[in-house]
Formats: C-alpha cells, sequence, structure tokens
C-alpha cells in the first residue's frame, strides 16, 4: 500500500470517528468540542457535511449549544466555496431552515439563495403532508423577497390542503412587484376559500392594492368587519 493510500485511509477514518461525535447528541461537550475543531481543520465536503449535522440537535445547557453551534457555522463558512454543495443539500432536508439558510446568504448572492429556495419549493406537494413546516417556512421566507420566478412557483400553493400554506402563498403573490398578474387569481379564490384568516389577508390586500372585487358579485361572501366601497374596493367596516 503507498504512503497516498495510508494517509487517505488514516484520514477517512479520522473523519468517521469525528463525524460520529458531532453527530452524538449525548457525547461529552470536550468530546464534541475537540471533533468540531479537527472537522473544522479538514476543510472538505464530507467535512462540512458532518458539521452540519450539529445543527439537527439541541442540548443542554443551552449556552452550550448555541456556542457549538456558533463555531459550527464559523467553521462551515471558512471552508468558503467547499460549503456551498453541502450546504445545499443540508438546506434541501433540513426541518428547520434557520441556519442552512443564513449559511447560504453568506456564502452566495441574493439571486442564488432564491434559486435554492425555489428549487426545494417545486419539489413539494399540496396535498396532506404530516408536517408541513419546511413549505411554510420557505413560503414565510419568500414573503419578504420580490422577483418575477416567485409567484409562477408558488401559485399553486394558494389551493394547498394546509390552511397555513395557503395564508402565506396568499401573502408572497401580494408581496411581489407584479402581484397584478395574480389577482384574477386570488379573487376567484375569494368565491371558494373557507378560511376566514385567508380570506381577510386576501381583502386586506385588495384594499391595500385599491382592486375591485365587483366581478364576484353574489358569489362574494364579504366576512363581518369589511364592506366595498362604490367601486367595488374592501375596506375594514
Amino acid at each position: 500500500m503507498s504512503l497516498w493510500n495510508i494517509f487517505a485511509k488514516d484520514t477517512h477514518g479520522a473523519l468517521k470517528k469525528y463525524a460520529s461525535r458531532v453527530a452524538n447528541k449525548r457525547a461529552q461537550a470536550p468530546d464534541r468540542w475537540e471533533a468540531i475543531k479537527v472537522l473544522a481543520e479538514m476543510k472538505n465536503e464530507e467535512a462540512v457535511a458532518a458539521l452540519l449535522v450539529r445543527f439537527t440537535y439541541t442540548t443542554d445547557p443551552s449556552i452550550t449549544d448555541q456556542e457549538e453551534k456558533d463555531a459550527v457555522f464559523d467553521a462551515v463558512l471558512d471552508a468558503k466555496e467547499v460549503s456551498v454543495a453541502p450546504v445545499k443539500r443540508f438546506l434541501a432536508r433540513a426541518e428547520s431552515l434557520g441556519w442552512p439558510l443564513k449559511l447560504l446568504e453568506a456564502l452566495l448572492n441574493e439571486q442564488e439563495v432564491l434559486s435554492e429556495l425555489l428549487a426545494v419549493l417545486e419539489k413539494m406537494d399540496t396535498e396532506y403532508e404530516r408536517d408541513p413546516q419546511r413549505k411554510i417556512q420557505i413560503l414565510v421566507v419568500l414573503e419578504e423577497r420580490s422577483d418575477p420566478r416567485i409567484g409562477e412557483v408558488v401559485e399553486r400553493f394558494v389551493e394547498d390542503v394546509n390552511e397555513t400554506a395557503r395564508f402565506h402563498a396568499v401573502g408572497v403573490l401580494l408581496a411581489q412587484s407584479d402581484s397584478e398578474r395574480f389577482q384574477e387569481r386570488l379573487m376567484n379564490l375569494l368565491g371558494h376559500e373557507e378560511s376566514l384568516r385567508v380570506r381577510a389577508r386576501i381583502l386586506d390586500g385588495f384594499a391595500h392594492k385599491g382592486w375591485s372585487v365587483k366581478p364576484l358579485g353574489k358569489a362574494l361572501n364579504l366576512p363581518v368587519g369589511y364592506r366595498l366601497n362604490p367601486h367595488g374596493v374592501p375596506q375594514k367596516a
């Protein structure tokens, strides 16, 4: 066996050993700290992927948990472009978007981050799922962004089985600079949407933009607290 093969084997063994420690929430804190430091020095995709696992659980005391996660965050950023692919994969499967999104925002520009969010959302369904939180988190994040690509991906979620997903999908469409593209779709949604909260959000959006709902005619059943002005624009009573 060549010296290179021996070195590669030793490196792989060390990576596996320290990755296991980082992933073990019941490990002693000093052991996890040592593992984080060793993996941080490796600066390869496998080591970054191993470090990212630390964001998937919490430990007590909370101050130690936060310190470890901050150290992992810094280590991942320090690996620079090496971290991009592992972080993208982590975003695609993570239960919570908080850390992977924060990392991507530090590693990539705004357009690249948005592309990743939309790519994840495009793979999601509007049917029932046991835990829709990842989808909801993405929709919440997109409410703070405006881009011509967003509406095309988000529009179908106004018919999502989950009421909270519908609520935020409506918010995303209303937040777009080209929101008039979805005016008719949102108005028609008022005719059959059962959630008072979602209907109120649509009405508030129409009120803010000065959009009329007159075309709905008798199909419009205004919630208590709303009325139409002479031009058919909803207003709060």
